[in-house]
């Protein structure tokens, strides 16, 4: 019984006509490798690379003033902004200190200077 199985898995049970067609007959079994492959980066690993840029970008325009939340859900004004990490104020007398990486997103950018605001009206104007 044990030898049957192996001559089956050996392929001793396909005929001698498509044993000719040995090179497409490889092609076609790798032909679903392939196909689970692709459905695998299109639905996930590029989605996921894009989320990534797009955390990443977020995380670098962080600037003081913006209103963000945090990975744990605290809510609070970014107070200063350091290399590595952000003051965030969340009470009229607390601060604390996050890393970059806990900012789970930003709830409204920081209020423009009026100076800011004047020069883009200049701008306009000419």
């Amino acid at each position: 019984m044990k030898d049957f199985a192996l001559f089956l898995l050996m392929g001793g049970g396909q005929p001698a006509a498509e044993g000719a067609q040995g090179g497409a007959g490889g092609f076609m079994t790798f032909l679903p490798f392939v196909a689970i492959i692709a459905i695998f980066y299109f639905l996930i690993i590029r989605p996921q690379n894009k989320k990534q840029k797009e955390t990443q970008k977020m995380l670098a325009a962080l600037k003081k003033g913006d209103k963000i939340v945090t990975i744990g859900g605290i809510h609070g004004t970014i107070q200063s902004v350091r290399e590595q990490s952000v003051v965030v104020k969340v009470d009229e007398d607390t601060k604390i200190e996050f890393s970059r990486s806990a900012i789970s997103s930003i709830v409204s950018p920081a209020k423009e200077d009026k100076e800011d605001k004047e020069d883009e009206e200049e701008k306009a104007g000419e």
